[in-house]
Formats: C-alpha cells, sequence, structure tokens
C-alpha cells in the first residue's frame, strides 16, 4: 500500500463522470446511480432511502457496523423570481456564493431539460467608479435570452428550477485536480476506492462496513441524520473537505494552517471522538501517511456532527481533504492527498475489532 499508486485510469475515469453530473441538494439521485455502478463490484448489496442516500454494505448481517461517510450534493441556486423582461432572480440551495455568479454561465434544470443562461451584469463602462456595487444576492439575476416573462414560461423555466454551474473536471500541473463539486464529490470517490482496495486485495473485515454516500448536507446535514437511524453504526469515520488556509486574504489565526499537498486533516472538537481520533493518527504514523491537524470550536460543520450525537452517541471522527477556493466553480485539491486519506481510512478500518467501543472507561 504504501508504494503502490492508488488511483487508476478505471477510477479517474468514474472521479471526472462522477464530478461532471449535476446533482444539486435535493436532487442527488442521478449522481447516486453513477456512484453506485462504480460500487457495485465491491459491495456485497445497497440500502437506498426516501431522499437518495445510498449505502454501499459490506457484511450486511454482521451485529457491529462501521460507516465510512461522504456527501453526494452540491451547492446550487433556485429560481425565485421572473421579471416582467424575462430575467431571473436567484435564492441560495446550500451557500452558494454570491460574489463569483456575475459572468457564469448556468444550467437551468427543467422538465423539458437542460436551459442554458447567464448571470449578466452591467458593463465596467456604465457603472460609477466612485461607487462600485458588489455583487449581492438581490442584484444577481440570469439572462436566459427571454425577452419576457411568458417566453420564459415557454422555456420551461419557472419558480423552483433549480440552477447548477456547468463547469468540467480538469487537471491543472499535472497533479491538482479542479472542478465544481470536489465538495464533497471527493468524499464519495474516496470511499469507494476504499471498497475498492478491501476487495482487491481481498481484505475480510471483523464488521459490517457502510459505504455511506449521504444526501442534503449542504443545507444542515439533513442525509446524514436521517440515515445514521436507518443503519444505527457503532463507529463512524467522516470524510469531507477543508480549507487550504495559505491563499491570500484567509486569516490563519482564525482559520488555522492546513494546506494542499500536505495530507489529510485530522479535527480534534467535541463531537469527534477522542480515542478513535488517536487510532486514526496512530494508524497515519505507522504507515507514514503525512497528516495536518486542526481544531473546531464547536461543531465540525460536517456530517460528523449528525452521526456522533445520534441514536445515544456514534464514536465519529473527521478526515478531511484540503482544498482551495471552496463553493467556487474551481475547487482544487491535491491528488496525493485524496490518495492519503483513501490510504489513511483503509488502514484505519484495518485495526478495528468487532466489538471495540472505543469507551473512556474500558
Amino acid at each position: 500500500m504504501a508504494t503502490k499508486k492508488i488511483l487508476t485510469k478505471k477510477s479517474l475515469d468514474f472521479f471526472e463522470k462522477y464530478l461532471n453530473n449535476a446533482a444539486p441538494t435535493g436532487y442527488e439521485w442521478e449522481g447516486q446511480k453513477i456512484w453506485m455502478d462504480y460500487l457495485k463490484p465491491y459491495v456485497d448489496t445497497f440500502i437506498t432511502d426516501t431522499y437518495g442516500t445510498a449505502v454501499g454494505v459490506i457484511n450486511p448481517d454482521a451485529k457491529f457496523k462501521v460507516v465510512i461517510e461522504g456527501h453526494s450534493d452540491e451547492i446550487s441556486w433556485y429560481v425565485n423570481y421572473v421579471s416582467d423582461n424575462g430575467l431571473l432572480y436567484v435564492i441560495r440551495n446550500g451557500g452558494s456564493d454570491h460574489q463569483i455568479a456575475p459572468s457564469k454561465w448556468v444550467n437551468i434544470h427543467t422538465k423539458k431539460g437542460i436551459v442554458k443562461g447567464v448571470f449578466g451584469w452591467p458593463a465596467i463602462h456604465t457603472r460609477d467608479k466612485g461607487k462600485e456595487t458588489p455583487p449581492k444576492l438581490d442584484n444577481i439575476f440570469i439572462d436566459i435570452g427571454a425577452k419576457d416573462k411568458e417566453e420564459v414560461e415557454k422555456m420551461g423555466v419557472h419558480v423552483g428550477c433549480v440552477i447548477t454551474y456547468p463547469d468540467e473536471f480538469q487537471v491543472l500541473n499535472g497533479d491538482k485536480f479542479v472542478c465544481r463539486a470536489i465538495d464533497n464529490r471527493a468524499g464519495g470517490f474516496m470511499i469507494a476506492e476504499v471498497a475498492r482496495l478491501l476487495h482487491e486485495n481481498k481484505k475480510k473485515l471483523p464488521f459490517g462496513l457502510y459505504i455511506t454516500n449521504s444526501v442534503q448536507e449542504e443545507i444542515g446535514l439533513r442525509g446524514a441524520e436521517m440515515i445514521t437511524q436507518t443503519i444505527k453504526p457503532n463507529v463512524a469515520i467522516i470524510t469531507d473537505v477543508c480549507h487550504d488556509t495559505t491563499t491570500p486574504m484567509i486569516d490563519q489565526k482564525t482559520q488555522g494552517h492546513t494546506e494542499i499537498g500536505s495530507g489529510p486533516v485530522i479535527s480534534y472538537a467535541p463531537a469527534v471522538q477522542n480515542k478513535l481520533r488517536e487510532r486514526i493518527l496512530d494508524t497515519a504514523e505507522t504507515n507514514k501517511i503525512p497528516f495536518q491537524r486542526m481544531a473546531a470550536s464547536r461543531a465540525t460543520g460536517t456530517d460528523t456532527d449528525a452521526f456522533a450525537y445520534s441514536n445515544g452517541g456514534v464514536a465519529s471522527a473527521l478526515i478531511s481533504l484540503p482544498l482551495r477556493y471552496m463553493h467556487t466553480t474551481v475547487e482544487t485539491v491535491h491528488r496525493d492527498d485524496v490518495e492519503n486519506v483513501i490510504k489513511l481510512i483503509y488502514e484505519t478500518l484495518l485495526t478495528i475489532k468487532e466489538g471495540e467501543t472505543f469507551s473512556y472507561f474500558d
């Protein structure tokens, strides 16, 4: 495991296809189908729920249950208002960034298919140079080439249509993966790769493994809240993204120091069970996997919180993938970090024994 490259051409082709597919919060199922199709050879069965969370299960009959989890949804917009002259105004579906919107192409999802549009913005020549108005939620708008509200309706666009960016996967300088929705489709990809490696290396686990791709994280950890009640796990290892804080205009005294290329980020937080976290740290050191540390004041802001505080308390920990430019269309991660998160989850699973409680009192 230490010297062999983890990512294969097949796995990277899947990652690209999975990233390029739109799966906004509340509309994740087409992405889940792509993910399940890739995962199918490596698991025994699947669980899905009413809102679209998908779980691949290895050893479904085992009483002791371990979750590895990422979330499948991406930030997006909703059409909120159509003006008389055919322009669309929006509200957020998740933490969409209004500042990056002007001049971006968008895909508006309708029953008739995709309708293309652009976030328009007044030309520099027409703006008051002494009093620049920044992009705000109430002044950004989408132009779909319609002359009025009636034409918008004929195109199949209406209030409630969901809107995504079309930006697709690219590789920067050979080893940086760039795309929208790496937060957190990278998580779903990495846990799928863990399942692949377990299968290819013929590892037999003494517990049930639940490879969980949750929906609706971006609007409050909702998919994880639902599926943890279904699975009722004993242990949960969550993977999500965190910030590379080495780029301009980020204060490391408040945000900490984490960066792409320096390894998985292991969190300290009340929701993180200390004994499980120490197991992960020991595993990283034993296997010479580089890692970084991060502290969260109250909540981790990830599905870790949903799993930890469910079912009377589930031993939970968070392994994060450092990422630049979160919630933009150019989210950037390092290939080495992706491989090392996969390796760290894989190696940690191999240390877990059936019936372990991680209790502070044992």
